[in-house]
């Protein structure tokens, strides 16, 4: 069956840019980069966030093709954790020219609803601006972007709006639907 996929592009152009979100209360929230790379763990972050809202591009990776993404220098995953427990994740990709994309961003469908993404959200962007403070051979951020699609979340968009980012680009494409997979193989959400 196909379907209408709208894609949206956003960016900031400057620190100044992000409206940062408050850590939510009430809750035991801590933020850490996954400073050891791991294509099991991103493997599983990436299944764990996107296995109920199609992300599918990354199934048919061979494990030397993980290791490839996540050993790239500059290249950051940073983990929101509840009380230790895995929450969501941001992954940065550093690109030519001072630019940094936000890959991947989302939460675990346990902890959605809580007001946790926009705070990773803000954490991450943040991380995105000062990438060059920990990579020093890396230029200074000039550019950080996105994008999201009609498949995520309902509130997606208005947590990149919120937190500073400006629609730069809008494709529409037909595709076709693929299947919901999970967090694993044969598993439904």
């Amino acid at each position: 069956m196909r379907i209408t996929l709208t894609t949206w592009s956003l960016e900031q152009t400057s620190p100044s840019d992000l409206r940062p979100s408050p850590a939510p209360e009430g809750g035991d929230i801590t933020i850490a980069r996954a400073a050891v790379p791991s294509p099991e763990y991103s493997r599983f972050l990436y299944t764990a966030v996107g296995g109920d809202i199609r992300w599918n591009d990354r199934l048919s990776l061979t494990y030397k093709q993980w290791q490839e993404i996540v050993e790239k220098p500059g290249a950051e995953i940073w983990v929101a954790y509840d009380k230790g427990t895995p929450a969501g994740y941001v992954e940065l990709d550093p690109q030519d020219d001072g630019v940094v994309e936000i890959v991947y961003f989302g939460l675990i469908p346990a902890f959605r609803g809580r007001r946790i993404g926009g705070h990773l959200l803000s954490y991450g962007v943040a991380r995105a601006w000062d990438l060059a403070e920990r990579w020093p051979e890396r230029e200074a951020t000039k550019r950080v972007w996105l994008h999201t699609c009609s498949l995520d979340g309902p509130h997606a968009m208005a947590n990149y709006e919120r937190r500073g980012f400006r629609l730069f680009d809008t494709k529409v494409e037909e595709v076709d639907e693929t299947e919901t997979p999970g967090p694993w193989p044969g598993a439904h959400a």
